[in-house]
């Protein structure tokens, strides 16, 4: 992408602030957002001169044409419940975007992932086990973990869900808030991307 220097930057979703930190040592101008207060919280320990991070829910609003570059990684995109919430995320991005701004999007590649599903697996750390389950459907992929910690009395079992979105579905929606896809890359290499056998889906678009 080769941002100027003191590049504006936007991590979306950017969790305990790892990608951000790291941008910021780049000399660039970072902010984080995330909807986990406690996420932002464990963030903020690292809060800078040129990396600020705030709690702030992806599907509203944020900053208007101010940022040069956004990025979305680790398929931190696709849990929301309807199209309206996806695309509203994708509106606060392209908005925040300066004109000319580019946004890149991480996310896995459907067709991959369908024909990878893994069998169930357990992993233990310490002294807790946790048990992972994947399935899917025609719309979602879903993942549930089961906790067990051997000093507690009770299971904690997590579900999460990340729609089956294809690369015809992101160009339909960014076209929609006025960013042009102009590549796009199958991993974390930058190869080419190849529906069925690239792991990741990775866009550069550009906000027109």
């Amino acid at each position: 992408l080769q941002p100027a220097p003191n590049a504006k930057i936007l991590d979306v979703a950017c969790g305990k602030g790892r990608h951000s930190i790291y941008l910021s040592k780049k000399k660039f101008d970072v902010t984080g957002i995330d909807l986990s207060e406690e996420s932002i919280a464990e963030a903020l320990k690292c809060e800078t001169e040129n990396l600020h991070f705030y709690t702030h829910d992806m599907r509203l609003p944020f900053w208007i044409n101010y940022f040069d570059i956004a990025f979305n990684f680790f398929t931190s995109f696709g849990y929301f419940q309807t199209p309206k919430e996806h695309n509203n995320a994708i509106r606060t991005i392209a908005q925040s975007l300066k004109k000319n701004g580019s946004f890149v999007l991480d996310y896995l590649n459907t067709q991959y992932a369908e024909s990878h599903q893994e069998k169930p697996f357990e992993i233990k750390i310490d002294r807790v086990n946790y048990l992972i389950t994947k399935s899917m459907d025609k719309t979602h992929f879903y993942k549930k973990i089961v906790v067990e910690d051997q000093s507690l009395d009770q299971l904690f079992i997590y579900n999460e869900q990340v729609a089956k979105f294809t690369l015809r579905d992101f160009e339909m929606m960014f076209s929609q808030q006025g960013l042009q896809i102009n590549e796009v890359m199958g991993d974390y290499n930058l190869s080419a991307y190849d529906v069925v056998k690239s792991p990741r889906l990775i866009l550069i678009a550009t906000k027109k």
